[in-house]
């Protein structure tokens, strides 16, 4: 039996993880977060409250359980709270993650953890593993010292690197694109949307196979993770209003440069899957596919 401990389980790919590791009968499953558990199943797991930025805490709870393998998905990744709260981002993107890896190393454990497309300027996407990072927001920095640290500091990892994740859970802290576009159209008041903005927006579930790829085949290294459709932030817009029926024309087009945001934005990311698809089997779900099953899940929950 492999032991596989995931921090920030009672988030959006926390919870998705959950649902795939329950599926499986040889691995016994961790979960950690901060407080109490959120997630809405039953299944055979282990539930402990875990803050990731205290050092006594992470040594305690890591060797105790002894993980083979731990999956990090806690973050910090409002991009504009980053700007605005350096130490506070700083102590999740960064310290804790030197704990994690410390605790990793003397667990001999596996350590894959979620990064960003948000490393990068956003001048040449899309972007390959090789790619030189540069990022733009304090965000995107912390999350690239954080990949410095465990490739340096690291025995035994994998790095995960993702772009503007949708999909819905029980008690969800935060939306995201998909969610936000669709409760906006629905609304049917005008809204503005960043025409100059291009990303591959990622099902949850495609990126919790991802990671669970990685840990099932021990693949060490830097493996892009995301959805396969590359778009302006107004077409996912457009996209999201056509598949619901909705009406398009309260949409204004409109640039980053009038939002003045705190942190500033790669204009164009996506990823180069190439390296994913051949070494990990990756395949994810067009836009479309996942916004099916994003409504199947909507439907189900009411």
């Amino acid at each position: 039996m492999k032991k596989v401990l995931i921090t920030g389980s009672n988030g959006l790919l926390g919870q998705k993880l959950i649902d795939l590791y329950l599926e499986q009968d040889n691995v016994e499953l961790v979960a950690t977060s901060r407080g109490a558990n959120r997630y809405p199943g039953t299944g055979n797991y282990t539930y402990r409250s875990l803050d990731i930025t205290n050092k006594e805490e992470v040594n305690e709870v890591l060797s105790s359980e002894m993980p083979d393998c731990i999956i990090n998905t806690a973050a910090m990744t409002n991009v504009d709270a980053c700007e605005n709260d350096k130490e506070g981002c700083k102590a999740l993107n960064i310290e804790a993650v030197r704990y994690l890896v410390d605790a990793a190393n003397s667990c001999l454990a596996h350590f894959i953890h979620l990064s960003t497309d948000f490393i990068f300027n956003g001048e040449s996407g899309p972007y390959s593993e090789t790619d030189e990072p540069d990022p733009l927001s304090y965000y995107g920095w912390s999350k690239l010292e954080a990949e410095r640290i465990i490739e340096e500091e690291c025995n035994d990892w994998s790095i995960a690197r993702t772009i503007l994740v949708y999909g819905i859970v029980a008690d969800m802290s935060r939306s995201n694109i998909v969610l936000w576009a669709k409760g906006a159209l629905e609304k049917g008041e005008p809204i503005k949307v960043v025409n100059d903005q291009y990303r591959m927006p990622t099902l949850a579930e495609d990126l919790a196979k991802g990671c669970q790829i990685i840990e099932t085949k021990h693949a060490n290294g830097i493996f892009h993770i995301s959805g396969k459709d590359f778009m302006p932030i107004t077409e996912l817009v457009r996209r999201v209003s056509k598949f619901y029926d909705l009406d398009d024309d309260i949409i204004e087009e409109i640039s980053s440069e009038t939002l003045n945001q705190a942190a500033k934005r790669p204009p164009i990311t996506g990823f180069d899957l190439s390296k994913s698809q051949s070494v990990l089997g990756y395949n994810p779900h067009s836009f479309e596919e996942g916004l099916e099953i994003l409504q199947e899940q909507l439907e189900a929950s009411f």
